[in-house]
């Protein structure tokens, strides 16, 4: 063993001993992309995949995690969306399946969530946006935090990973494990990352052009031409029609987007629209655009969600391959830095 992959375990220890995989990196959760062959892949090469439940129902969602379960003897968890209307019954499902992991993502747990997953043994993982709010979650009993970036691709904060990194994790890191996510194509930021006190980290955009993702082809091919530049997030250019901000590459359906909400604010001007129904045209632009993106493969007319890491997706190959590179550059950067 080498001095950079002993100091590389070393600092990956707490994140792998509460993930119970072999490396500390979190698959992200991605809709139509999470599913179980992405995710039994990320586990059986060492690290932690994550289903993506999004809008599954419960049945969807016990079907996924049975299938999983059939391809993988490895721990894996389950990202949950605090929105969801049967939220209750999501939790139940992973209960009944001793899912050991729930991540929860989209805003505050409500009331009663986390003691419902807990109660069911299963630790929690929530997203941390901001340093007030990752005490809060703290105190409120969660077991780990996930600090985002909004390098990150689909829905995004305001912040950077870097400044949240340096914000946060000498406040917090001390208290529960840390992942760090957004961003993130190679081993030297995981390295970094581990250095500032992260217990690991989550990547999800390395792992779309997997070989064991089922992602369309078009929607990898997408991945590989494209350049960090091409991640772009989404504008609002009227502050009476809010825009969740989504970081995705850019094509015909973010320009008509564009042309969409300049169409209905004229309308609403016009008052030929009312507010509430303008709010539900811009709401519902994107309604499906993801999976025609991901499934169908329409790349333009699709919401083609990714990180400003997708300039370092250069090629399709193993879910094992993406991991043993990541974690070589990570134990060398560690080498060259005790040399």
């Amino acid at each position: 063993m080498t001095i950079g992959t002993e100091r590389l375990q070393r600092r990956m220890a707490r994140g792998a001993a509460f993930l119970g995989s072999e490396v500390a990196i979190l698959g992200g959760a991605m809709s139509w992309v999470s599913e179980r062959n992405l995710v039994s892949a990320i586990s059986n090469a060492g690290g932690f995949g994550v289903i993506a439940c999004g809008a599954m129902t419960p049945a969807l969602l016990d079907a996924e995690i049975a299938a999983t379960q059939a391809m993988t003897d490895k721990p894996f968890g389950v990202n949950l969306i605090t929105m969801h209307p049967d939220l209750v019954e999501l939790i139940a499902v992973c209960t009944r399946h001793k899912v050991g992991h729930v991540v929860l993502a989209g805003g505050l747990p409500p009331k009663g969530s986390l003691e419902a997953i807990k109660a069911g043994g299963a630790k929690v993982i929530c997203f941390a946006p901001t340093l007030a709010l990752a005490k809060k979650l703290i105190r409120s009993g969660v077991d780990a935090l996930v600090i985002e970036g909004m390098e990150a691709g689909g829905h995004i904060g305001p912040v950077s990973t870097s400044v949240l990194a340096q914000e946060m994790l000498p406040e917090i890191a001390d208290m529960v494990p840390v992942f760090v996510a957004g961003g993130i194509g190679r081993g030297e930021a995981i390295a970094g990352y581990l250095d500032m006190g992260a217990a690991g980290v989550q990547l999800g955009t390395r792992f779309v052009c997997g070989t064991e993702s089922i992602a369309h082809a078009n929607f990898k091919k997408a991945f590989i031409r494209a350049s960090a530049r091409d991640a772009i997030a989404s504008v609002q250019l009227d502050a009476r029609l809010p825009v969740i901000p989504v970081r995705a590459l850019k094509n015909a359906a973010g320009e008509l987007f564009s042309a969409k909400q300049r169409e209905v604010a004229g309308h609403l001007d016009e008052g030929r629209v009312a507010m509430g129904e303008a709010q539900l045209q811009i709401e519902h632009y994107w309604a499906g655009a993801l999976r025609r993106a991901v499934v169908d493969g329409d790349v333009e007319h699709g919401s083609v969600m990714a990180g400003q890491s997708v300039g370092m997706v250069t090629k399709e190959e193993p879910v094992a391959d993406i991991i043993a590179e990541l974690m070589a550059q990570a134990a060398a950067a560690l080498e060259a830095r005790a040399a």
